[in-house]
């Protein structure tokens, strides 16, 4: 497995601009009276890993919620191919979140199913497959994260690495175009966050999807992403967007600046 450090593999190598995939516009977003954030507007290419950056509060995984269906936004849109996610009937929604794979931060794996039974769920519900051919894509799945041979285990048999890996095998059930994480390396220790961010890029490769991710996260967020919005909990929108080595090489603002160094001035303070 390659890692994750070569630029390449974060999406860096010289392949030709793609399309935007994801479109964002002037997205406005907040439950009765009070506005968790406004305005905030961005593009997500094909084959891109993009970071949604701020502190905590500033709405991170709310955003990513307005974009796999689950928050519907005050204002603005969300456009998957051209396509308007929210403008949408119900059955042309339904058939857009059948591209999406999403991760959640806790994993959500139902702990009474072995981790077989927690990947076929999606198969079953969405697909025409036999029980066998199930079965076997599930284990086919869990290979692909490194979980051969822990079918018949339990959520609460494994690692909290694992059942990351094993959640992960499920949101690949579908052979979805676009991957959501929030916050995946969560609760993980750094090496396996480390191989974590290995992983999400050889899928990223592997099914040639488009992976969005919320993360606080520096190591994850430059060892992965090559593009990223900066969402600020004070203004309550975005600051800004762009490649984060950019961002740290050139801020627009002393926040996105203060956030990028962050880990190097608390290494200083240590030291």
């Amino acid at each position: 497995m390659s890692s994750a450090s070569d630029p390449a593999r974060g999406g860096r190598a010289a392949a030709a601009p793609e399309a935007a995939h994801i479109v964002v516009e002037d997205l406005t977003i907040g439950y009765g009276s009070l506005t968790l954030m406004r305005e905030v507007g961005f593009e997500v290419r094909r084959g891109d890993v993009f970071a949604i950056m701020g502190g905590s509060g500033s709405g991170k995984t709310t955003l990513m919620r307005a974009m796999v269906g689950l928050k519907a936004p005050a204002t603005g849109a969300v456009r998957y191919d051209g396509e308007s996610f929210w403008d949408a009937a119900p059955d042309a929604r339904r058939s857009l979140t059948r591209r999406f794979g999403v991760l959640y931060q806790q994993g959500a794996l139902w702990s009474s199913m072995t981790l077989a039974e927690n990947v076929a769920l999606p198969l079953e519900q969405y697909s025409a497959l036999r029980p066998a051919e199930i079965r076997e894509l599930a284990s086919f799945k869990l290979a692909l994260v490194g979980l051969a041979g822990f079918e018949d285990y339990y959520p609460a048999e494994i690692s909290g690495g694992m059942r990351k890996r094993a959640a992960l095998a499920r949101a690949i059930a579908l052979d979805p175009e676009v991957l959501f994480f929030d916050e995946p390396s969560a609760g993980l220790d750094p090496i396996s966050s480390r191989r974590l961010d290995e992983l999400i890029l050889e899928l990223r490769d592997s099914l040639g999807a488009t992976v969005v991710m919320v993360t606080h996260e520096l190591a994850s967020i430059f060892a992965t992403a090559n593009n990223s919005v900066f969402l600020d909990a004070e203004t309550r929108t975005q600051l800004a967007t762009g490649d984060p080595r950019r961002l740290l090489a050139d801020p627009p603002d002393q926040k996105v600046h203060e956030f990028l160094t962050r880990g190097r001035k608390e290494g200083s303070r240590a030291g």
